[in-house]
């Protein structure tokens, strides 16, 4: 078939389930035009290359004929994962600020007994199920628990927040045949309805902050000047959409991974010490993120021959290049062991996933945690039921039956 068509094959959710073999076809091409005039880039040294040039943008409003105005339906500024330098620079860094190194570099160290605390009460909560779904039970609630806890809200109010989490989701995620207009509308309900709830909560720790992350959000100054209002509102909103349906995808999928893999679940099992490495073999071999559709070019590029033109939609297949045999060995081997992986799960660039060391924290807890608890367990559906999105793809529930 012509690689004209070869976006919409790999949107179609008959591939969800192996979308690999589409990437094999696309890097065949390395670049390829798509009759909507979109490009799509598929081999590794390209998409790092693209990632790292400051002539590619990350707002859609840079297009020819931009399909986003900028403003979302909830009245909400853009955050920074949607804007260039230097005002992406500017509310990275921050946010940056509060969350990691060089200027909170404990912050997310001192996450891991909460994080362990979380997860074991979770795990807790199967106990004596003969069928789990570890989407629903285990690797759902527990991301948007963490993101709670380090923004600070309220213990009583974390059910909330995973309502409007659940809203969120279902507006990225619709069931098929579904007119997706109302989980949108929904949707932006539930982010304008949240940005106002933390908007409030920081106007209260900027007058009694306490040791959280949004108490740093509201009375934090660095080199870049403070944050606004609603600057605050648009970040902390982003930490949880962004924060949670990866981690949620990078668990599930891990699991799901090794239940394939017996032999490497086992050898985790004995040896916890080797999940540091086998969640970045996870990121690269099944990475929650599978392309990054919002690229415009800046001026006219060239990329292995073909020139791009300014303005078109350009979309970097993250997935397509972590099994690049030009880059990685043996690319399509489950190998937790590997050595020299700098894979493109988290992109790269200055747009590299912000939350990127809480996410690797959350997995290598839970990972191991579960696969102690599981015991000899079995996938009662292979594959599972994936979710619509083509572009944070894992399961929509994983079945599993402990053993």
């Amino acid at each position: 078939m012509a690689a004209d068509t070869l976006f919409q094959r790999i949107t179609d959710y008959a591939h969800r389930a192996d979308p690999y073999p589409l990437y094999a076809e696309l890097r065949e091409s390395r670049v390829a035009r798509q009759e909507d005039g979109s490009y799509l880039v598929g081999t590794y040294h390209e998409i790092a290359a693209l990632l790292h040039d400051p002539r590619v943008s990350s707002d859609r409003r840079n297009r020819t004929a931009p399909d986003e105005t900028g403003i979302g339906e909830e009245g909400l500024p853009p955050a920074f994962i949607g804007l260039d330098d230097p005002e992406h620079h500017r509310l990275r860094s921050l946010a940056m600020w509060s969350f990691g190194p060089p200027h909170t570099p404990g912050r997310i160290d001192a996450m891991h007994g909460e994080i362990t605390r979380i997860v074991k009460d979770l795990i807790g909560g199967l106990a004596g199920k003969e069928r789990i779904d570890i989407v629903d039970d285990f690797a759902y609630p527990l991301p948007v628990t963490v993101i709670c806890r380090l923004l600070g809200v309220p213990i009583e109010d974390e059910p909330q927040f995973r309502q409007w989490s659940d809203a969120i989701v279902a507006g990225i995620d619709p069931s098929p045949g579904e007119d997706p207009a109302e989980r949108q509308r929904a949707a932006a309900e539930a982010r304008k309805t949240m940005a106002l709830y933390l908007g409030e909560l920081a106007g209260k720790r900027r007058d009694h902050p306490s040791d959280d992350m949004l108490s740093a959000f509201a009375t934090g100054h660095g080199t870049d000047g403070q944050f606004t209002q609603l600057e605050i509102m648009t970040t902390s909103v982003l930490l949880l959409i962004a924060g949670h349906e990866t981690t949620v995808n990078l668990i599930t999928n891990g699991i799901l991974t090794l239940l394939r893999h017996p032999d490497q679940l086992a050898r985790l099992r004995s040896d916890p010490t080797l999940m540091p490495l086998a969640v970045e073999e996870l990121l690269r071999y099944e990475p929650p993120v599978q392309m990054l559709p919002q690229r415009t070019p800046l001026a006219d590029i060239e990329i292995s021959g073909l020139t791009i033109p300014k303005g078109v939609p350009l979309i970097l297949m993250l997935a397509s290049g972590n099994r690049d045999p030009e880059r990685f060995r043996d690319p399509d081997r489950f190998d937790p062991a590997r050595e020299d992986n700098q894979h493109l799960g988290f992109g790269s660039g200055i747009h590299s996933c912000f939350g990127a060391p809480l996410a690797r924290l959350e997995a290598q807890i839970a990972l191991n945690e579960l696969i102690q608890h599981l015991g000899s367990p079995r996938l009662v559906e292979d594959p599972p039921p994936y979710r619509r999105s083509p572009v944070l793809r894992g399961p929509r529930h994983l079945l599993v039956e402990p053993g």
